[in-house]
């Protein structure tokens, strides 16, 4: 019998006990991992972003409208070497009601230029350029709410109502796909024309925002600060910021839930600890004869030691390991395949990382060695004659 084998079977002798911790360690690490990918998630949707795209919005707030004419100025800005407008429509399909998906109106000539990651067969952009009522959707978006080129699909808008005798109504003309994660695959993409011609006049010719590309990735903030200057004396004034920076300050907003998430993170490792603490502690009371009878064959209190931080360690992988595998389909397969098909605009790649997965198997297993550490030091310090005169 080897010092592994001895080690594993005294973890089996109360097989319940150990199950039961096992799936402790598992069901915290399964928490631990979705957490953490969440976290992970949604920082790097910042991550994926184009170095050398820049949003400019109204300086006030993202849901303000600016005038098309700065559409315009900032083409025409040193800098700049291609550009785009967009506004967000807010539809909603009456049939899918809880189903979220981002609709924006684009101006069909440039938007897929300045996104040039996005794929639109040659034959479809062409027919969508010509539709002024079409619409090119994400391949994702297609798929989940069972659309095909050709459909016709009506919408109601959260921002533009929707006119009993004039319904939102557009042709599928297109499904995208993406070359990058800089981009989600479930946004639906309709002529910023037809909607601006069915708009009342004083609603007429404003744009959500101007996305543009630089020529020079590295001046992209001294590019962004020079188009503010641009329209710093007109009406209405704007904010430029690189893609990351605008992707981030989204996240400002959510700052709080992610520290709450980190908080607990670290809440789940002291639970853990301390239920392997707790099933440790129990099996070295147990076995305190048994440890003196050892000491008294020769083992030395290095041997008794190596058993309880040996059983910790098998404790945690075993748990680890265990947790993993239902994470990655619960993760991967459930709450990630969910979030980027209804939020992949901040979720655009929500997956386990390897180095996460290894760090939260590691993790187990130093908590158990930690969590043994007290009871492996009291153990071998035990004397022959103190250990035999206890009962386990």
């Amino acid at each position: 019998m080897t010092l592994v084998g001895l080690t594993a079977k005294n973890l089996l002798r109360n097989k319940v006990r150990t199950v039961l911790t096992v799936l402790g360690v598992a069901v915290a690490i399964v928490t631990f991992v979705l957490l953490r990918t969440v976290v992970a998630a949604w920082n790097g949707a910042a991550d994926f972003a184009a170095k050398d795209r820049i949003f400019t919005r109204h300086k006030l707030s993202f849901v303000m409208s600016l005038p098309k004419r700065y559409y315009d100025d900032v083409r025409g800005a040193p800098g700049i070497r291609s550009a785009t407008y967009a506004t967000w429509f807010a539809g909603m399909d009456p049939n899918h009601d809880k189903e979220f998906f981002a609709t924006i109106a684009v101006d069909t000539k440039t938007y897929f230029d300045v996104y040039d990651e996005i794929l639109v067969p040659a034959a479809d952009m062409q027919k969508w350029r010509e539709d002024r009522s079409g619409a090119i959707v994400g391949d994702i978006l297609a798929k989940k709410l069972g659309w095909t080129v050709g459909q016709r699909v009506t919408l109601d808008s959260g921002m533009y109502p929707t006119d009993p005798m004039r319904p939102w109504t557009f042709t599928i003309d297109g499904i995208y796909t993406t070359t990058a994660k800089s981009v989600d695959r479930s946004t639906f993409f309709l002529h910023w024309g037809y909607l601006n011609d069915a708009l009342p006049p004083e609603m007429q010719n404003e744009i959500g925002w101007v996305v543009s590309r630089t020529t020079d990735a590295r001046r992209t903030a001294d590019t962004s600060s020079a188009l503010d200057r641009l329209f710093s004396e007109r009406e209405v004034q704007t904010l430029s910021q690189d893609e990351r920076t605008f992707q981030t300050s989204f996240l400002a907003t959510l700052s709080a839930i992610l520290g709450a998430m980190d908080v607990v993170s670290i809440a789940i490792m002291g639970i853990m600890i301390l239920v392997l603490g707790n099933t440790i502690s129990m099996g070295v009371r147990e076995r305190t004869s048994e440890y003196g009878v050892l000491r008294a064959l020769g083992f030395l209190p290095s041997h008794i030691a190596s058993f309880i931080f040996g059983e910790a360690v098998l404790i945690g992988a075993a748990g680890g390991g265990v947790g993993l595998a239902i994470a990655y389909p619960l993760v991967e397969r459930g709450v990630g395949r969910w979030l980027e098909e209804n939020m992949g605009s901040f979720f655009p790649y929500f997956r386990i990382d390897t180095k996460l997965a290894v760090g939260a198997v590691a993790l187990a297993i130093g908590l158990g060695v930690a969590a043994a550490a007290l009871p492996a030091f009291r153990a071998s310090r035990l004397t022959v004659t103190d250990a035999l005169r206890r009962v386990a």
